[in-house]
């Protein structure tokens, strides 16, 4: 059994430490968090221990493995810390803002990237998972276009809009790597992206996005997000190719649908957030790191695939401010 310390009780904490928790093969052993009595408030329900000291968490013998969920840049100190403690660690991402401390991590932990995974979860998604699978099946031939859709119910508050790197290393980023695990890499990016809400605009962001990536073999996936619809937390996706198409829809509160005098297949409102939409994937990536770290075996998402995804993030970025199209190396 994995004994596993959570670093962060704050709302992505408290996902992890309910997913451990509740995972047969895991013991929820520790969390820490600085803020005073944060972590104490959150392990009092699961009957585990806390410490306002993240150090604690690297010195704890009777700690396996941790899972990173402070703010992003505390990730690449601790996921080195962690990593020189004999632990395996499970990130959330991105791993950094900056390729640099990127680079910087995987230098440091040299040898022992198979010890760290980088919590794309979306790649854990049943439907998303029976995509692929049929997609490598063949069913719809060759994958030439990949749409992915992504919107927000909201924006987040402008206070963690200023500190999270814009919407490409933030939002889009979980797109980024969705587009690799279906299309491998890409040699081009283009996007077009506005700000329209001031307050997003009046930090140098963008709150809606179009993002066209293209691999050498001349396939496409394009990208749509936006910080704000009215309809809900949106999340779609299609693969198309020449034997037809593949699409995961929207998860609603309910399946059923009504027809009537008032209105024909009304159905119930989208699923509210990431937290309810990716619970399944949630539990499927603490399965996956488990059996990966169990077994000796490499996770994936890999850091290098949190490297692959900021360079995309970057790219993007860059291609929106400058009106061009960003090539990669």
């Amino acid at each position: 059994m994995l004994r596993i310390a959570i670093i962060g009780a704050g709302r992505i904490g408290q996902v992890h430490a309910r997913t451990v928790a509740a995972h047969p093969g895991a013991q929820l052993a520790l969390i820490a968090d600085p803020v005073a009595g944060a972590a104490a408030k959150v392990a009092e329900g699961y009957g585990c221990r806390s410490t306002e000291s993240v150090d604690d968490v690297f010195a704890d013998q009777g700690v396996d493995a941790v899972v990173v969920c402070s703010p992003t840049p505390y990730h690449v100190d601790q996921i080195i810390a962690g990593i020189a403690a004999g632990k395996a660690v499970l990130t959330e991402k991105p791993v950094d803002l900056s390729m640099a401390r990127v680079e910087e991590c995987i230098a440091a932990i040299a040898g022992n990237e198979h010890r760290v995974m980088v919590g794309f979860n979306r790649r854990f998604d049943p439907g998303v998972m029976e995509l692929r699978q049929r997609v490598q099946a063949g069913e719809i031939g060759d994958l030439r276009q990949l749409t992915i859709i992504s919107r927000d119910p909201a924006a987040p508050p402008a206070g963690y809009l200023t500190a999270s790197g814009g919407i490409f290393r933030d939002m889009t980023i979980h797109d980024f790597d969705m587009a690799r695990f279906l299309l491998g890499d890409f040699v081009q990016v283009a996007t077009s992206a506005h700000a329209y809400i001031d307050d997003i605009g009046g930090i140098g962001d963008f709150d809606t996005a179009t993002v066209t990536l293209t691999t050498a073999s001349g396939a496409v996936c394009t990208i749509l997000n936006s910080r704000v619809c009215a309809a809900g937390y949106d999340q779609r996706m299609e693969a198309f190719g020449p034997k037809g198409s593949l699409e995961a829809t929207n998860l609603r509160t309910t399946g059923i649908r009504f027809n009537g005098a008032s209105g024909t297949e009304v159905a119930g409102p989208y699923l509210p957030f990431f937290l309810e939409r990716y619970a399944d994937a949630y539990r499927n990536e603490l399965d996956h790191f488990i059996t990966s770290i169990e077994a000796g075996t490499a996770p994936s998402p890999s850091i290098l695939d949190g490297k692959a995804a900021l360079a995309l993030a970057d790219a993007a970025d860059a291609a929106a401010r400058q009106q061009t199209t960003v090539p990669l190396g």
